[in-house]
């Protein structure tokens, strides 16, 4: 077992925004929380990465409580985030953008692999083009080659389908695969849309008014009733 959440409660003031979560992720699979919007997918994936304290529960990894570590110490441990909406750095080049994965990393370390762009071929076309004259999907793909910069043993991905051409949806999908075929990491995906998590992931759990209401293994739960709690 790779990252271990237990009973998590998590409040913005007095709104409570989780409720009693736990979930597993473990190395070699995607474990994916789907839910509609609004129901703390993301501020799930705050408490994992230490971006929001939780108010009750515990966050362990590789063995470790980090429930109380900065979000630095959490990255400094291998664990990676790709936001919802990317979060690049518009006027960085392509270039510099993948360099900020460099902080986490010891001096020695700090080069960017000839295997993030087998990854993602476009952006080494593009690594003196600005990240704000990228489109969403090669935005997308610099965000997660970003995270990948780090050395992750568990990535984060909050909704990496969202507002992207179907083509660019496929090449995610495929790096993905890559990644969860190595064995090396555990990938927690957040996704709206049920038929690119159902295959993608082994694990899945299904979110409702800050709650996971269903959850199990991919191919044992019902994906009508699973289709029917993410319909508005």
């Amino acid at each position: 077992m790779m990252l271990e959440i237990a009973d998590v409660d998590l409040h913005y003031g007095a709104a409570i925004a989780l409720r009693s979560v736990s979930l597993q992720a473990t190395r070699g699979e995607v474990t994916c929380l789907l839910g509609r919007n609004g129901v703390g997918k993301t501020s799930l994936l705050r408490a994992v990465i230490g971006a929001h304290p939780v108010t009750r529960g515990a966050i362990r990894w590789e063995g470790e409580d980090i429930t109380r570590l900065a979000t630095y110490d959490r990255a400094r441990r291998g664990i990676a985030y790709v936001p919802q909406g990317r979060d690049i750095f518009p006027l960085l080049t392509v270039a510099e953008n993948l360099e900020t994965g460099f902080a986490v990393l010891a001096r020695g370390a700090r080069r960017v692999p000839d295997e993030i762009f087998d990854l993602f071929p476009v952006l080494k076309t593009m690594l003196r083009r600005r990240g704000g004259d990228l489109s969403g999907g090669q935005q997308q793909q610099l965000a997660i080659a970003r995270a990948l910069i780090t050395r992750p043993r568990l990535l984060v991905l909050d909704e990496p389908t969202e507002g992207i051409q179907p083509s660019v949806i496929k090449d995610i999908g495929r790096v993905i695969r890559l990644l969860r075929s190595r064995g090396e990491m555990a990938i927690l995906l957040v996704e709206q849309y049920f038929d690119f998590a159902r295959d993608l992931s082994q694990s899945i759990a299904v979110m409702e008014r800050g709650a996971i209401v269903l959850a199990g293994r991919a191919e044992e739960l019902d994906h009508a009733d699973v289709r029917r709690r993410l319909s508005v």
